[in-house]
């Protein structure tokens, strides 16, 4: 599947950032990997693909003062969903990063919920019991996007072909909330929130406020 450069007004519609909960993943190793897998599939891929590492959990949308779609949200989901978190006090728990696979639209490494964490807080951050995550749920980090519409048997062969080297162990003890400016194409994350599953807090940094003052003065009432 191919995809474009360009501001798509027609889904934010003027509305910033698209926030979601995922898990930032700082590590060397699979920054190493990501790009050699990014390296093997040269020639394929979209530029300018920056992105941080990090798995999806689940989406929350645009911040509203009232939810008007599944697109939207208001500060009353977050306060939801950190309760769930600090009743549930998910421990820190292990993941491991696999080879190279692919959805239509972008390559990425396979990523084994080994001890069931992931799986603990997307039930954490269900609304009402339901993901706003729409479809089957595959938890994985992003190499890139294509960027154009190749022959399927063709990448199909060259991603089976990439030498994956050993399965890469990694241990989660946060859940994040993040955020993205929805007009830039693979551009940058940045944190709004951390949830310690040690401690079981919220935390707060200076740089979510950077992205949208306003959405973060929605969801600090109780700000640590």
């Amino acid at each position: 599947m191919r995809n474009e450069v360009r501001d798509f007004v027609e889904w934010h519609r003027g509305r910033a950032p698209y926030v979601f909960w995922g898990l930032l993943l700082d590590s060397p190793a699979l920054a190493g990997q990501l790009a050699r897998a990014a390296s093997w599939l040269d020639g394929l891929l979209l530029d300018g693909y920056v992105r941080e590492p990090h798995v999806t959990l689940d989406v929350c949308g645009f911040p509203a003062d009232r939810s008007a779609d599944d697109e939207s949200f208001t500060p009353a989901l977050i306060d939801a969903q950190l309760g769930l978190l600090v009743a549930a006090a998910p421990a820190p728990f292990s993941i491991r990063i696999g080879g190279l696979d692919s959805f239509t639209s972008a390559p990425f490494l396979k990523v084994f919920d080994v001890d069931r964490g992931i799986a603990c807080l997307r039930q954490c951050l269900a609304e009402n019991g339901r993901h706003r995550l729409f479809g089957d749920y595959v938890p994985h980090v992003t190499v890139g996007l294509y960027r154009d519409a190749w022959p399927l048997p063709a990448v199909a062969e060259r991603i089976a072909a990439c030498p994956t080297g050993d399965e890469l162990a990694l241990t989660v003890g946060h859940a994040d909330l993040l955020g993205y400016a929805p007009s830039v194409i693979g551009g940058a994350l940045i944190r709004l929130g951390r949830f310690d599953l040690t401690s079981r807090q919220m935390h707060w940094p200076p740089d979510g406020e950077a992205l949208l003052p306003a959405f973060t003065t929605m969801i600090h009432p109780k700000q640590t």
